[in-house]
């Protein structure tokens, strides 16, 4: 790691600066003995969010019986985690929006993410259910890095993030480094800690390519993450359905979980993907990708008994 670097980035104009009313957010939850009317108070600064947060209340995803019209009883029902999830991402989503790189396409980047941090977050239901919120946290913003240096960095960056596409050639952290003396994974965990984001979820971010062992909560979300981020780049394009379950099942075995489990939750996360994509303004095709992955998984975990 560069820290000349990674400092030059960070006090560029490609690292987007945190609103006030963010800010004051993170800093009331970080406080283990927070009361709810201090995060009403710090969120009602912006009618925005406010309205983001109402609305994600009363979504399809969270079957209220009745609607929800209080930020405090939202927020009662959300939790501070998915609320944190939900506010950093309608955030990040609007301001990279007005200032991605040319060369990359942000419907892709966004999907992209979505899709990781959907997967992570049921794969986390599975192996490690406490940490649910903050794999999907991580995982929405793991890639932020990407962005950022192809809008710093642009001549250098380039032949890295022009590989950042369906079917594009996947990159390591080696030709990263050779390119601009850090890797995305870096530049993601400078800018989370820079937002004052929890040091285990930077320290996750920065190594989620890397081969991690342990089971302390870095190391699991670091796997958590580098694991959906390998499956959820074959849902955003049409895969080679024959390479398609070996990559599940390298991934899937990094974090202990069966393909079996994998084909179910498959089978489920597209409808998850659609409402988050609606809340967040992220521009989502329909696809019968999930359903083509997971066709292909089943029939790797019956070919043994066929032979």
């Amino acid at each position: 790691m560069n820290a000349n670097v990674l400092e030059a980035i960070k006090r560029s104009a490609a690292v987007p600066s945190v609103p006030q009313v963010v800010m004051r957010f993170l800093e009331v939850i970080q406080d283990p003995n927070f009361e709810y009317d201090d995060l009403v108070k710090a969120l009602s600064a912006d009618p925005g969010t406010v309205s983001e947060i109402l609305r994600l209340t009363n979504s399809a995803l969270f079957g209220v019986s009745q609607q929800v019209t209080s930020l405090r009883q939202a927020l009662t029902l959300l939790g501070p985690k998915r609320t944190r999830s939900l506010v950093l991402g309608r955030y990040l989503v609007e301001s990279l929006g007005e200032q991605t790189a040319p060369e990359l396409d942000p419907s892709y980047f966004w999907r992209r993410s979505l899709a990781t941090a959907v997967l992570a977050a049921r794969l986390a239901d599975t192996v490690a259910p406490r940490l649910r919120e903050e794999v999907f946290i991580s995982a929405l913003l793991a890639d932020i890095g990407i962005p950022v240096l192809a809008q710093a960095l642009p001549e250098q960056y380039h032949p890295i993030v022009s590989r950042y596409t369906p079917h594009g050639t996947p990159f390591s952290d080696e030709e990263e480094h050779q390119a601009v003396e850090v890797t995305h994974g870096e530049v993601s965990a400078m800018v989370l800690t820079h937002w004052g984001l929890p040091e285990h979820i930077c320290t996750a971010v920065n190594c989620h390519h890397a081969q991690v062992t342990g089971e302390d909560p870095p190391a699991l979300l670091a796997r958590l993450i580098g694991a959906s981020d390998r499956i959820a780049k074959l849902l955003c394009e049409i895969p080679d359905v024959d390479q398609a379950a070996p990559v599940c099942a390298e991934a899937t075995a990094t974090v202990g979980v069966g393909l079996e489990r994998l084909c179910t939750i498959l089978g489920e996360i597209e409808q998850d993907i659609e409402e988050l994509a609606i809340i967040l303004r992220i521009d989502v095709i329909p696809s019968t990708v999930y359903t083509m992955i997971a066709k292909a998984v089943q029939e790797k975990l019956a070919a043994p008994a066929a032979t």
